[in-house]
């Protein structure tokens, strides 16, 4: 049953080898830690959220996280912003880019993207995300090849407003080929639990794929959410930081096939080989201020490993990461 699970996706006109996903997150998936992702076995990977906004005014900070990693095939760009009209235009502008899919944010719960009308705020007027996906299905069409737009959505703004399914609707009907939902209302951001039971309802509802987001910290808790949802992709987050691994784990269970842990050597030689692609893209000093909550997160949970901490936050060079984790390891 269980290899059944893992399978080919194809979202509109693009074929995927599989169905586990990087999410996109502010801070976190870089070109450097997308690429890492993908060696251990993402099937496609999200950019952090972009600024339509600040990328129509040529922001070097937003060209910055379009960066695309040397051995990813197919990448997702996620755009937010709440004017169709910026949105389209923003859109136009990845051609360059060549990315495989534009995926609309329409589930950040962030105050400064909300108040702005964007992220989840869009979920409060489905009438407007329909005409965002509208207008950057317009250009994904006719001026980046046909590549297919994509929707992540929460399951609504608060308690009282639950309304993925009509959002979701809105934005199949105005040709969204793909629709993410993380199971968690905007109020809720990223405490209490996700509720598995919308992701499952929406699977049942749209005739596209649903990617299900939410507590997926462990290999049992993505082949968990594939039984119970029926959804035909897992996007995992804040339970692949520092922990790419987790992508090969998935896969193997999903296959009937062995895992293993991985131990402290190689938690520190992927973290370091993290670090090194980010500093061939921005540079070793900002690279080495960007890792430091990145070891700590490769860290977590190593045996003594809390005074290591206290010292990589105040690393500045390469070199003194890997001094550092040599000691430890020794």
């Amino acid at each position: 049953m269980e290899h059944e699970l893992y399978h080919p996706l194809t979202i509109g006109t693009l074929p995927l080898d599989g169905n586990l996903f990087l999410a996109p997150a502010a801070g976190y998936t870089d070109c450097a830690f997308r690429s890492i992702c993908v060696e251990h076995g993402a099937n496609l990977t999200f950019t952090g959220l972009i600024s339509a906004e600040a990328l129509t005014r040529r922001a070097d900070a937003s060209e910055a996280l379009l960066r695309r990693a040397e051995n990813e095939k197919v990448y997702a760009v996620q755009l937010f912003g709440a004017s169709e009209l910026v949105m389209a235009e923003a859109a136009a502008l990845l051609a360059p880019y060549r990315p495989g899919l534009i995926d609309i944010n329409a589930g950040c719960p962030v105050a400064k993207v909300t108040r702005c009308g964007a992220g989840a705020a869009l979920m409060r007027t489905p009438e407007k995300l329909a005409r965002i996906v509208e207008a950057v299905v317009k250009i994904a069409r006719d001026d980046l090849g046909g590549i297919p737009v994509s929707v992540k959505l929460r399951s609504g703004w608060d308690a009282a407003s639950i309304n993925f399914a009509e959002c979701a609707q809105a934005a199949v009907q105005a040709g969204a080929c793909m629709v993410s939902l993380h199971a968690r209302t905007r109020a809720q951001g990223y405490s209490g639990q996700s509720c598995r039971r919308h992701i499952a309802e929406l699977a049942d509802l749209v005739p596209v794929p649903v990617a299900g987001s939410g507590d997926l910290y462990s290999a049992e808790d993505a082949a968990l959410m594939l039984k119970e949802t029926g959804c035909a992709a897992v996007m995992f987050a804040r339970g692949a930081f520092g922990n790419p691994f987790i992508f090969t784990e998935t896969r193997n269970l999903l296959l009937g096939k062995g895992t293993e842990t991985p131990d402290a050597a190689l938690r520190a030689a992927t973290a370091l080989r993290q670090l090194e692609l980010l500093a061939e893209a921005v540079g070793e000093t900002s690279a080495c201020l960007e890792m430091r909550k990145v070891f700590c997160a490769y860290t977590k949970g190593l045996h003594g490993a809390a005074p290591l901490r206290a010292r990589l936050v105040h690393a500045k060079t390469i070199a003194e990461y890997r001094s550092l984790l040599q000691s430890f390891l020794n």
